[in-house]
């Protein structure tokens, strides 16, 4: 049986088309935003979505264009609109979109259009994922501009604080639509005039520096040579100072050409907030491109992720958070990756681990409950460590004494004979 997801902020149109998809044998689920249609888009996997443009959270199309720019379009969608207009309905096509579908929808219509959309066997080809995915991260759009505007002037930029997957993804977002790909770091023989030609008008990338041989070295000098002629870009990757590949031996002068324009991944400290709808989507594109098993993470994982120090992590940060994203997915032996798992296989670097243990119950519970529960651990273990001095612990938590007092009232922390005087 299809599963038919209908996106609608009105509940009248939710419950009509649901009432007519039903009678026709459909599993039909209903989201009446943006925010729920992603939620179920990402635990279900419609066969079909009938997505309705304007809606007040995020519109029709942001969200169509998100899916695209993610890789997740693969399920056909129609969009549905009381105001439709010729040019929306080209955007949306030009963004994914199966069908459009005019409000008030005729019966034959919906059916047909139903029908057609579930019989298109050809999936959508799966986009690498860009930046773009990550647009509701302020951090990250400010980024994704500073980026574009370098590569917008240098044929030569340079990403520094990512490798691996984590660069892929930012050089993707600076690739023209349909252009070529050339990854340098697979070319183990010397380079050719013809390579580099039928690469004409893309991107020339080099996922990290410190993994080159000599070979690749000497094809990335002859690429920088000619760059401008066959309008490429080169976009290299490292987490090493460029001073310390000089070090092992690499041409001064080719290091000071990639030097010349860099950009720097933003840090992930202070950002906390917002790293569980990274790590979900990097996790959704890990699934969809069949990299890795179906994999959710449960509300105490992104917790876990929430809390962990990424400042102790300057210069791997992004690289290990792809990186651990990818492990837990491979390795959880459940479908939901649970707070333990995170724990698990969390870099050692940062400090962490099994110090998180004791805390672990607290990230399943409600923010108000697991506060309380983490202020009593807090205050009975600095009692012990002052010997159940009230003046000290004031102190140390900076409270002032009678508030301090109440406030181990309220948490049912037992004093001791020493705090209790």
């Amino acid at each position: 049986m299809a599963i038919i997801l209908v996106v609608d902020d009105e509940v009248g149109i939710r419950e009509l088309l649901s009432e007519i998809l039903i009678d026709e044998g459909y599993d039909v689920r209903l989201a009446e935003n943006a925010g729920a249609a992603r939620r179920i888009r990402n635990e279900l996997r419609p066969d079909l979505v009938l997505l309705d443009i304007w809606m007040p959270d995020m519109d029709g199309i942001s969200l169509l264009k998100e899916w695209h720019a993610a890789g997740h379009l693969n399920m056909p969608v129609v969009m549905m609109s009381g105001h439709g207009t010729i040019d929306t309905a080209v955007e949306a096509t030009r963004f994914g979109a199966f069908d459009f579908l005019e409000k008030p929808i005729a019966l034959q219509k919906l059916l047909s259009a139903v029908q057609k959309a579930l019989k298109h066997d050809t999936p959508p080809a799966r986009l690498p994922l860009t930046l773009d995915a990550f647009g509701r991260s302020s951090f990250i759009k400010e980024f994704k501009r500073r980026l574009e505007q370098a590569a917008a002037k240098a044929p030569v930029l340079l990403l520094k604080g990512a490798t691996g997957g984590m660069a892929e993804i930012c050089a993707r977002t600076l690739q023209p639509p349909r252009s070529p790909w050339l990854d340098l770091s697979s070319v183990s023989s010397a380079l050719t005039q013809d390579m580099l030609e039928k690469a004409s008008g893309g991107i020339l990338f080099v996922s990290d520096l410190a993994k080159l041989g000599k070979m690749q070295q000497m094809n990335l000098t002859y690429a920088i040579d000619r760059l401008e002629k066959l309008n490429l870009q080169l976009i290299a990757a490292t987490v090493m100072p460029l001073a310390a590949l000089g070090e092992v031996g690499w041409d001064s002068k080719l290091l000071a050409k990639l030097g010349e324009v860099w950009v720097a991944m933003p840090s992930l400290a202070g950002h906390a907030d917002e790293l569980p709808e990274i790590a979900s989507l990097l996790l959704t594109n890990f699934v969809e491109r069949g990299e890795v098993q179906p994999r959710r993470f449960s509300i105490g994982a992104l917790n876990c992720l929430r809390t962990m120090p990424w400042q102790n992590l300057p210069e791997a940060s992004w690289t290990d958070l792809y990186s651990l994203v990818r492990n837990l997915a491979l390795t959880a032996l459940d479908e939901e990756i649970s707070a333990d798992d995170v724990t698990r296989v969390m870099p050692q670097e940062t400090g962490i681990g099994q110090e998180l243990v004791p805390l672990l119950p607290l990230f399943d519970q409600p923010l108000r409950e697991a506060r309380d529960a983490f202020e009593k651990l807090y205050f009975e273990h600095h009692l012990r460590l002052e010997g159940g001095n009230m003046t000290r612990l004031a102190e140390r938590s900076g409270l002032e004494r009678t508030h301090l007092y109440r406030k181990l009232k309220q948490l049912d922390v037992k004093l001791g004979k020493r705090g209790e005087e």
